[in-house]
């Protein structure tokens, strides 16, 4: 079984290493779901929305460990495959659809969270004000996506060790600075914290070793990718704010 302790991250910890690799579609999510909770405060019986739920595994962790209602929300994996999950966990409801095109009523969240999901949607300048529809005022969003410590459009260029593995995507990557400016500049949020996450780039290594113990080749681009940065660039923006 693969080694996934990880002591800053005692909660996620206790959740089987197998099952989370199982349901894996990007990197460290229970990992980085616990370290944005410490910035939120999401309290028991809250309705939240898990953005771009994936497989499931980051909705679980919501729901049993806040004790909160949760709604699941992904564009590519089919609503019934994560409902075997949750029905499994007796948690959750998911639901396929675009995050473009939610289908719920006004102010229905006291809470949105996005984990590793953000950069596929939230680089469009419309997308957050669109989101606020269904988060009530004074509700929270929280997010956890990958980064880059300098933004591509500072650097003038996708390094080459970045761009031989996810070519023109990395343009999604922002530094945390720029995403901070992208929704301070809406007026519509306040930003209650925007940081990148001290380990993130060695975490990203050790998740992906773990998946390489069980097909090296699936991840051998990633890991050629991190091995090459060093730390120097890559890792994880964490972002919370509340609706005004």
């Amino acid at each position: 079984m693969p080694d996934l302790d990880h002591p800053s991250y005692p909660t996620a910890t206790t959740y089987d290493p197998t099952w989370l690799l199982d349901l894996d579609m990007g990197p460290n999510p229970l990992w980085l779901l616990e370290d944005l909770l410490r910035d939120l405060s999401i309290r028991p019986g809250d309705r939240v929305l898990d953005l771009g739920s994936g497989r499931g595994a980051t909705s679980v962790y919501l729901a049993r460990e806040l004790g909160v209602e949760v709604w699941a929300v992904d564009l590519w994996v089919p609503a019934a495959a994560a409902t075997r999950t949750f029905q499994e966990a007796g948690v959750a409801d998911a639901v396929h659809a675009d995050a473009r095109a939610l289908p719920f009523d006004p102010d229905h969240f006291d809470a949105i969270v996005s984990i590793d999901a953000w950069e596929y949607f939230g680089t469009d300048d419309r997308f957050l004000p669109s989101l606020l529809r269904v988060l009530r005022p004074g509700g929270q969003l929280g997010v956890a996506t990958p980064s880059m410590a300098r933004d591509v459009r500072d650097l003038g260029e996708i390094p080459p060790h970045i761009a031989e593995l996810v070519g023109w995507e990395a343009l999604a990557w922002h530094s945390v600075d720029r995403w901070c400016q992208q929704w301070m500049l809406t007026g519509l949020v306040d930003v209650i914290s925007a940081r990148s996450q001290p380990d993130g780039w060695a975490d990203w290594c050790r998740l992906a070793r773990a998946l390489a113990e069980r097909n090296a080749e699936a991840v051998r681009g990633t890991l050629d990718m991190l091995d090459a940065d060093g730390g120097e660039l890559l890792g994880f923006a964490l972002l919370a704010a509340t609706r005004r």
